[in-house]
């Protein structure tokens, strides 16, 4: 859907996820607090699709609460060459044989796997055009929203 609505702000979030192979996935445990794990995301078919090994913990946090967090890999360094990139949404188990088959012919994940369909609700880039800090965000249903901003424009506020 990002890139049917904002084609050139997507194909930079997908380049960013595409420059590594690993990326760091945030679910939900059953207790509510945060679980942090390691995932190969993979762009195809127009759309985000999560694979993971069968009765991994995020595969059973995602079955439970579909809500999650993608972070792309910062890859080496301290540059963020490419930006930085983070998407949320709901995950979404696919089931469908035929659609399983297909997308483990041309992936070739280990098998058995769970696979996910990610239905985004927020896009994230963050890059540096000195002096300024550029967040870009998307929401289904909003248009692209940028905001450049500097260490000077921030307000400590103390309770």
């Amino acid at each position: 859907m990002v890139e049917a609505v904002v084609p050139e702000f997507a194909g930079r979030v997908r380049k960013r996820f595409g420059a590594y192979r690993h990326h760091v996935l945030a679910t939900l445990r059953k207790d509510g607090g945060p679980r942090l794990a390691g995932l190969e995301a993979d762009f195809r078919y127009g759309e985000l699709w999560l694979g993971m090994m069968v009765g991994s913990r995020k595969a059973l946090d995602l079955r439970r609460d579909p809500r999650f967090s993608l972070q792309a890999n910062p890859g080496p360094g301290t540059d963020l060459s490419g930006g930085d990139v983070r998407v949320s949404g709901r995950a979404v188990e696919v089931t469908n044989p035929e659609v399983v088959a297909r997308y483990a012919a041309v992936v070739k994940p280990p098998e058995p796997f769970h696979l996910f369909r990610a239905e985004l609700t927020e896009v994230l880039h963050t890059s540096v055009e000195d002096p300024y800090v550029v967040l870009e965000s998307w929401v289904p249903g909003r248009p692209l929203r940028t905001i450049r901003r500097t260490s000077g424009d921030a307000t400590l506020r103390m309770a």
